[in-house]
């Protein structure tokens, strides 16, 4: 779809999947993916995970320090169960913003929601994790789930994270990460070899979930994400590791 000119290999590259890209193409190709794989997204998430994403969402979530009346920022945040969990913990009184760079994945959250009835008690933006609209000190917790690792500038959407949380206010990046022990062979096996047949059958796009297993495989590591969230100004960074390490929630504070 977007030929690599031998022009394109002299400027700046970064990761898409195992393919090396210049940061603009990443983006359009992160778009696209997500647009094609966006009605089906809840159903491969379920499918993906054994139903176990929920139980991850929902652990993260534990650690939000959210109180009612207060604001919360949710990235990426695609068909909003984050943001629908965060809704009960600021209550009537708070304000949750939903966001995401794809229009459709958007759409597909705000109708899920509306649903739920809960339409009304959240915001919604069309926003670049790396460029939020949001003014600094504004938010006690921002939360990105799934998402991070598909951003083509993971050191801005983290700095801009520090940025807009208000002081005390918590970060939580909930992401795939490195598996460890005798999972890991098997998890190997099974996201390069069922996840894009999975993808082919169900979501009709066999290439899409591969990008998405490549993806990561590409995201850093527990430390070194520990360490990035460090580098961007937030502190008291931890982590939890989940299933043996495919997933990990990260914890920072700004103080």
């Amino acid at each position: 779809m977007f030929p690599l000119s031998g022009s394109y290999m002299m400027e700046e590259t970064t990761d898409f999947g195992y393919r090396q890209v210049p940061p603009e193409v990443k983006t359009q190709l992160v778009r696209a993916v997500f647009e094609s794989v966006a009605s089906r997204y809840d159903l491969m998430n379920d499918l993906m995970s054994f139903g176990l994403h929920r139980l991850w969402k929902r652990f993260a979530l534990l650690h939000t320090g959210l109180r009612p009346g207060n604001r919360a920022l949710d990235l990426a945040g695609g068909t909003g169960d984050l943001a629908r969990l965060m809704t009960r913990q600021v209550g009537p009184e708070g304000e949750v913003i939903l966001t995401d760079i794809n229009p459709a994945m958007l759409t597909q959250g705000r109708g899920k929601l509306l649903d739920a009835g809960l339409g009304g008690r959240l915001h919604y933006a069309v926003a670049n994790a790396e460029i939020l609209p949001f003014p600094d000190n504004h938010f006690q917790c921002v939360t990105i789930g799934f998402g991070l690792r598909n951003v083509t500038r993971k050191e801005s959407a983290l700095a801009e994270i520090q940025r807009v949380l208000a002081p005390g206010g918590r970060a939580l990046v909930l992401e795939f990460s490195r598996p460890y022990g005798p999972i890991r062979r098997p998890y190997d096996l099974y996201s390069f070899s069922v996840l894009p047949r999975l993808g082919r059958y169900v979501a009709r796009d066999e290439s899409s979930y591969r990008y998405l297993a490549e993806s990561i495989r590409r995201h850093p590591d527990q430390k070194t994400l520990k360490a990035m969230m460090q580098t961007a100004g937030l502190e008291r960074v931890r982590y939890y590791n989940l299933a043996s390490g495919i997933v990990a929630v990260h914890l920072g504070w700004k103080l």
